[in-house]
């Protein structure tokens, strides 16, 4: 049986004045992507849908981030900060042009997986109108209780501070998160009122006016991890925690050796091959591939980068954006790349910068070799062809070519094409003075005792 179209309302309008930022809170990031973006991912794997986003007044940073992860995304303000329902009561455009399924969910909640939202529309094809998610956190105090019937369906929730000393004792606590199969729904909010000592309008409050229409609420159970709210750094410090132990798990069970696993960080889009091999200490940023059979040293940070099948790296290599490493290629301890493409085989052993460029198959770049890519104003472009070889300590000062085949000799300063299967050497004529070193000690130990004398 097909399920009726879903309707995703993400609220985002809060400014998160515990983060003490600047910045509004569902924009600080989680494993190199925002909060709201993590929620818009996962909601975007529950099928085609449409996604409505609520924010504040004057947020328009969080709108555009919305449009960045999720072009579709319809975005709505509101206007005054009056309660839950009011937020998702701000969307009512969108309520009103929708007919199936709506999905609440929350900005700041990053960690909440498809899984568990897949289980909340089953409880809706199973017969229920309202499913509310519930978690059983080690510490239930503050939460609003979940109080089920003798069915086992959802009858109210309680706050905390207006809960009997009994339904404190309840360990089922309430999420926040909602799923609706009502027709009208923006018709049912309208209905609840805002008679509390906050004055707000609470969603939870809907609970209750469905159970006395006589229809079903059901509750879904999720893990205390995966709804843990981000208000204040250290709530947002445990999010990535939590987020860099599910993923180091989800790659080690996939094929990837991790030697210590709590010292690799990755971001939200790292892909990593079978047989891969991560030495302690290594940090993913965004955009990274490593392929199958790739063995990263210890200490290394790449960002931006794909490594081809079989390469080395580090240990203590950086790998900027637009590095593009091919297979079997060897970067060695204090080697940094940026946007240059290393082609088959080749290496770049030690102590060396390489920015924007090339590298042919079967190249190797000699210890401290720099490519001077930047004249204060332009970056320029290095070709090293097949099979060249590049000597200690060279600067190639581009834009410069080196030709397949060719030698540079170290301490070079290469500043004009170098043609295939040649020579190049840039040096001064070594001198040889016989004798000037001890005359040199013999002076100059003169002169200091006459300073020290004087002194």
């Amino acid at each position: 049986m097909s399920r009726p179209p879903l309707l995703t309302v993400i609220l985002a309008a809060g400014m998160g004045t515990r983060m003490k930022s600047a910045r509004p809170k569902v924009l600080h990031e989680v494993a190199g992507r925002s909060m709201l973006g993590h929620v818009l991912a996962t909601a975007s794997q529950l099928g085609d849908g449409h996604a409505a986003v609520v924010v504040g007044p004057n947020m328009e940073s969080v709108a555009e981030e919305a449009k960045r992860w999720r072009a579709d995304a319809e975005i709505f303000v509101q206007a005054e900060q009056r309660g839950t329902a009011d937020a998702v009561r701000a969307a009512r455009t969108a309520l009103a042009g929708h007919s199936g399924d709506v999905l609440v969910l929350y900005a700041d909640t990053p960690l909440i997986t498809p899984g568990t939202l897949e289980k909340m529309r089953s409880a809706l094809d199973a017969g229920a109108h309202v499913a509310v998610l519930g978690f059983q956190p080690k510490d239930p105090t503050g939460y609003g209780r979940l109080l089920l019937d003798a069915r086992g369906d959802l009858s109210a929730i309680r706050e905390h501070k207006d809960a009997s000393d009994t339904e404190r004792d309840v360990r089922l606590c309430n999420s926040g998160v909602m799923a609706f199969r009502i027709e009208n729904l923006d018709a049912e909010l309208s209905k609840i009122s805002n008679d509390n000592q906050n004055g707000e309008f609470y969603l939870t409050d809907i609970v209750e006016q469905v159970v006395a229409s006589g229809r079903r609420v059901s509750v879904v159970t999720g893990s205390e991890a995966e709804v843990l709210g981000v208000n204040a750094r250290d709530q947002l410090a445990a999010a990535e925690t939590i987020w860099q132990s599910w993923r180091r798990t989800a790659f080690m069970q996939s094929g990837v050796t991790l030697t210590a696993p709590d010292t690799v960080w990755f971001s939200y889009d790292t892909e990593i091959g079978r047989d891969v091999v991560i030495e302690p200490n290594v940090f993913f940023g965004p955009g990274v591939v490593i392929e199958d059979g790739v063995a990263i040293r210890a200490n290394c940070h790449i960002t931006g980068a794909r490594v081809g099948a079989g390469a080395t790296i580090g240990p203590f290599a950086r790998l900027r954006p637009g590095a593009d490493l091919a297979a079997d290629v060897h970067v060695g301890n204090f080697v940094e790349i940026k946007n240059v493409t290393l082609g088959t085989g080749a290496k770049a052993n030690h102590l060396s910068y390489l920015g924007d460029g090339s590298v042919g198959a079967g190249a190797n770049i000699g210890a401290g070799t720099i490519f001077c890519n930047y004249d204060g104003f332009f970056k320029h472009q290095t070709e090293v062809g097949d099979g060249a070889f590049v000597g200690s300590n060279s600067a190639l000062v581009a834009p410069v070519k080196i030709g397949a085949g060719a030698y540079v000799g170290s301490g070079s300063v290469i500043t004009k094409t170098v043609s295939a299967g040649s020579l190049a050497l840039e040096r001064s004529e070594q001198q040889e003075r016989t004798g000037w070193a001890e005359k040199f000690r013999t002076l100059m130990a003169n002169r200091k005792r006459r300073a020290d004398k004087a002194g």
